[in-house]
């Protein structure tokens, strides 16, 4: 599992990488959100250990970003202080954290979470995994949905993501299929890439 730290402060990143390393993980940090959101960009890790007081974006600001952009789910972990209470951490939760730390980070409380996080991310992959595969009859073309109903693919497809279908005849249909029912009534039409031309 590939987890980018994001510490501010030098010596606790140093800490943080290498307790990460010590647990076996592939692991990168970084100095800041910024920076942080160029390796994401890169290297698109499973899992963020973030620190929540940092210069340029916060920890929240960081997570926030991250949850507006596209792409495969990232667990995201906060670096929160003891004295973080429970409307700070509502708060962090409407902006998408996944789990809490407190400083100092214990080793132990690092390693069930990493854990709980591997196990979630193996799961949600499974799940995608899963959905891209779409039982498709070979016949009429109709997709099986989750409630094992039978449907067309433009209504599969447009429930799931809104999208609107127009419909036409690809060149190769259009000389097996439409071209010789046209023939039959004595209509002789050829296919342009903009509409059959008489």
């Amino acid at each position: 599992m590939n987890i980018l730290g994001v510490e501010d402060d030098p010596i606790a990143r140093i800490v943080l990488e290498s307790t990460l390393r010590k647990l076996g993980f592939n692991t990168r940090s970084a100095s800041g959100s910024m920076e942080a959101l160029a390796a994401i960009a890169k290297d698109r890790p499973q899992v963020i250990v973030s620190d929540w007081y940092m210069p340029e974006k916060d920890g929240l600001e960081l997570c926030r970003t991250i949850r507006k952009s596209t792409g495969p789910y990232i667990y995201f972990i906060l670096i929160t202080s003891a004295s973080a209470d429970h409307n700070n951490r509502e708060e962090a939760m409407a902006a998408g954290v996944d789990e809490f730390l407190t400083k100092p980070i214990d080793e132990f409380e690092l390693r069930v979470r990493l854990r709980g996080a591997q196990r979630i991310m193996e799961y949600i992959e499974r799940v995608t995994s899963l959905e891209s595969v779409l039982p498709i009859c070979s016949y009429c073309k109709k997709i099986r949905n989750d409630s094992n109903y039978w449907q067309q693919i433009e209504s599969y497809v447009s429930t799931r993501t809104g999208a609107m279908f127009s419909h036409s005849v690809c060149p190769t249909c259009f000389d097996e299929k439409v071209k010789p029912q046209l023939a039959e009534q004595g209509i002789e039409i050829e296919y342009s890439d903009d509409e059959p031309t008489k």
